[in-house]
C-alpha cells in the first residue's frame, strides 16, 4: 500500500506538461451546416483532463461570442445567448490539468442556420415571478429565448403604465440593472419581449414580484477553504468563507460545472462553514455563495472553484511522461475455453491487483458473484464479468480503483489430428493438417514457441517432422510425427493405403533420367484377377476393388510400354 501513497505524493507535487490529444466535436460535427442557433455544443471526453475551457468566435481562436468560459468536467456547453445566424462559428477548446500548462486546441468550425421565424418568449429567472421581499436594488435576469438577437424590457408599477422603464431595447443581454432603486414594498411588473430581424415575440407574459422595505443588501464574500483556484483539495474538505457584515444568511450552490448545481442547489446556511461533503477525486467544483438579509441578496457575486486530489486517475506520470492510472491493467481474453475433459475448469486472473471478483451474467437476470479470489471455477459456457481492483488510501479515505472485462466462456477441447496430407511440389513438399474438435486451434511445426492459425506448411524439404496443434483456450496440445521423403524411382515395393497421406497410392515413379515409356499398368491378385488398371501418368491404385479395401498381402503388376514391351513384377499392400 505504501508504494501507492508515495506515488500520489510525487504526482501531486511534480506533475509537468506533456502532449495530449485534442477532442473532436460530437455535436455539431466539424463542417456542419444549417446548425440551429440554439444548439448545444458537445465534444469527446479526453482522458486525464481536469477540465475544459471553451471559446466561440467568428474567426479561428475568436472569443467575441463566448470568451474562455470554464465548463469543468462537462463535455457539453450551451451558449448562454445562443449563436448568431448564418455565421461560420469557430469552437476553440482549451484543456487544463493539475500543475500543467493548458493545451489550446485548434479551432473547429460549423455554420449556423438562416433564421426565418420570430423568437419565442422568455421568463424571469431573478427575481422569479411571484417572489416577495425582493431588494429594491435587485438586478433583473431572464432566460435565453430561442432565435432572439435582442430584448425589450418594460418595468412598471401597473401593467401597461411603463412608469419605470418603458419598452427599452437592452440589446442581446440576459441581465438588466435598473438605473435607480425600485420603489419599496411595491408590486413591480416586468415584461420582456425578445426580437430578431423577422419581428418580435408575440403575447409574451407580464410577470411580477414585490419589493421589500428600504435597506441595503449585504456585500459579497469569498472562499477561505478551499481557496479559489486551489488544487489537490482533500475529498472530505470543509467549505468556509469570509463572514459578511449585515448578512443574516448565505445561499450556497456547489456543482461539478458552472451551470449544474449537482452537489448543493441554493441551500441556505446561517453559518460560514459547511461540514463535510465527500467530493469525487480528480474533479473541478464550482462554488457560488450569495449573502442576504432582509433587504435581499447580495448582487453580482462571482463563482469560485477548486479541484480535488487525483484519485484513481488517469493522469500524467512525471517519471515516465506517460498517461497512467491506479486502476489495474486488464488483460483477460475476450473468450476463454472451458475444457470438456476438465470440468470445472479453473480460470486464473492474469493481472496483478489487490483484489478480484468474478460474476456470471445470466440471460435477463441479475449478475451472480461466483468468486472473490484470484481464480474462478467455471462449469458451463456463457457470459461472465471479471473485475480487478487496487485499494488506494488518500487523505485517510480508502478508494477502490476497479476495472472490469466482460468475457465469454466457450466449451473447448484438445484437437484430434485426423490426417496429414502431403503434396509434392517439385523438390519440396506442402503439408496440410486436417483436424477435428470443438476448440479454436493454432498450429506449429517442430517447435512450440511460435504458432499460426494456418494449417498449411509449404516448401518443406525431406526430413522428420513433428506437428503440434494447440487449443487457444488452453485445453492442451496434440502432436504427431511424420516423415517427408520422395519414394525411390521405379515400381514401389510396397504401399499403405491407410489415409495418412503417406504412400496411399501405388504407381510407377519415373526416374529423372531414362524413364520407361509406359502407357497402361494392370494390377492383379494372386489368382490373376485384374483389380485395377490405370494410365502411367495418372494417380495410381488406391488399394480398392469395387470400392472395397483389398487385404494385406502381395499383388502383381503388368506395365505396357509404348513399343509394346511388357514389364511384370510384385509389390506388397500394407496398412
Amino acid at each position: 500500500m505504501s508504494r501507492w501513497l508515495l506515488h500520489i505524493f510525487l504526482l501531486a507535487g511534480v506533475l509537468t506538461g506533456h502532449g495530449q490529444d485534442c477532442p473532436n466535436l460530437i455535436e455539431p460535427l466539424a463542417g456542419a451546416t444549417n446548425v440551429p442557433v440554439d444548439t448545444s455544443i458537445s465534444w469527446e471526453p479526453v482522458v486525464g483532463v481536469t477540465g475544459y475551457i471553451i471559446s466561440l468566435g467568428t474567426t479561428p481562436g475568436g472569443t467575441e461570442i463566448v470568451n474562455e468560459q470554464a465548463v469543468g468536467n462537462d463535455t457539453t456547453f450551451v451558449p448562454p445567448l445562443g449563436l448568431p445566424e448564418a455565421t461560420q462559428v469557430y469552437v476553440t477548446l482549451t484543456l487544463f490539468f493539475f500543475n500543467q500548462d493548458d493545451i489550446v486546441c485548434n479551432s473547429i468550425s460549423f455554420t449556423t442556420e438562416d433564421v426565418t421565424t420570430i423568437p419565442d418568449c422568455t421568463a424571469l429567472l431573478s427575481p422569479v415571478n411571484g417572489e416577495i421581499n425582493v431588494t429594491v436594488g435587485t438586478l433583473i435576469s431572464w432566460a435565453y429565448a430561442s432565435r432572439a438577437i435582442g430584448y425589450r424590457i418594460s418595468i412598471e408599477t401597473s401593467p401597461g403604465l411603463g412608469d419605470i422603464i418603458n419598452n427599452q431595447d437592452v440589446g442581446n443581454v440576459l441581465v438588466f440593472d435598473p438605473p435607480a432603486n425600485l420603489p419599496p414594498e411595491t408590486e413591480i411588473y416586468v415584461q420582456i419581449i425578445p426580437y430578431n430581424e423577422n419581428g418580435t415575440a408575440l403575447n409574451c407574459p407580464i410577470e411580477s414580484f414585490i419589493t421589500g422595505s428600504l435597506g441595503e443588501p449585504p456585500g459579497c464574500t469569498m472562499l477561505i477553504t478551499p481557496a479559489n483556484g486551489q488544487i489537490n483539495v482533500a475529498l472530505n474538505t470543509i467549505i468556509e468563507w469570509v463572514p459578511v457584515p449585515g448578512a443574516t444568511g448565505y445561499i450556497v450552490s456547489v456543482g461539478s460545472s458552472p451551470f449544474d448545481n449537482d452537489v448543493l442547489d441554493m441551500v441556505i446556511f446561517n453559518t460560514t462553514v459547511i461540514n463535510v461533503i465527500n467530493f469525487e477525486p480528480n474533479k473541478t467544483y464550482f462554488v457560488l455563495i450569495v449573502p442576504f438579509n432582509e433587504a435581499g441578496p447580495a448582487q453580482g457575486c462571482i463563482q469560485e472553484s477548486f479541484s480535488t486530489i487525483l484519485g484513481c486517475g488517469p493522469f500524467f506520470d512525471p517519471v515516465t511522461g506517460e498517461l497512467t492510472t491506479f486502476y489495474p491493467e486488464i488483460t483477460l481474453a475476450d473468450e476463454i475455453g472451458i475444457c470438456a475433459d476438465d470440468i470445472p475448469t479453473r480460470i486464473d486472473a492474469p493481472d496483478e491487483a489487490d483484489g478480484y471478483r468474478w460474476y456470471q451474467i445470466p440471460e435477463n437476470q441479475p449478475e451472480i458473484l461466483l468468486s472473490d479470489e484470484s481464480y474462478v471455477n467455471l462449469s458451463e459456457a456463457g457470459k461472465y464479468r471479471y473485475e480487478a481492483y487496487n485499494l488506494l488510501t488518500q487523505d485517510g479515505f480508502e478508494l477502490e480503483c476497479a476495472d472490469d472485462k466482460i468475457f465469454m466462456a466457450v466449451l473447448s477441447s484438445v484437437a484430434t489430428i485426423d490426417f496429414v496430407r502431403i503434396e509434392e511440389e517439385g523438390d519440396l513438399f506442402n503439408v496440410i493438417i486436417e483436424i477435428s474438435g470443438i476448440g479454436d486451434y493454432e498450429f506449429s511445426l517442430n517447435t512450440t514457441n511460435t504458432w499460426s492459425d494456418s494449417n498449411v506448411f509449404s516448401g518443406l524439404p525431406e526430413g522428420d517432422y513433428t506437428i503440434y496443434v494447440r487449443d487457444k483456450n488452453g485445453c492442451g496440445i496434440t502432436e504427431r510425427q511424420f516423415r517427408l521423403a520422395f519414394p525411390a524411382p521405379g515400381f514401389p515395393p510396397y504401399f499403405s493405403p491407410n489415409g495418412d497421406g503417406i504412400k496411399d497410392l501405388w504407381q510407377y515413379i519415373p526416374p529423372k533420367k531414362d524413364p520407361l515409356p509406359l502407357t497402361t499398368i494392370y494390377v492383379y491378385d494372386r489368382f490373376g484377377k485384374i483389380l485395377s488398371y490405370f494410365s502411367a501418368d495418372g494417380p495410381g491404385w488406391d488399394g480398392l476393388y469395387n470400392s472395397t479395401p483389398m487385404p494385406l498381402g502381395g499383388y502383381w503388376y503388368k506395365a505396357i510400354a509404348k513399343d509394346g514391351q511388357v514389364y511384370r513384377g510384385y509389390f506388397t499392400l500394407i496398412r
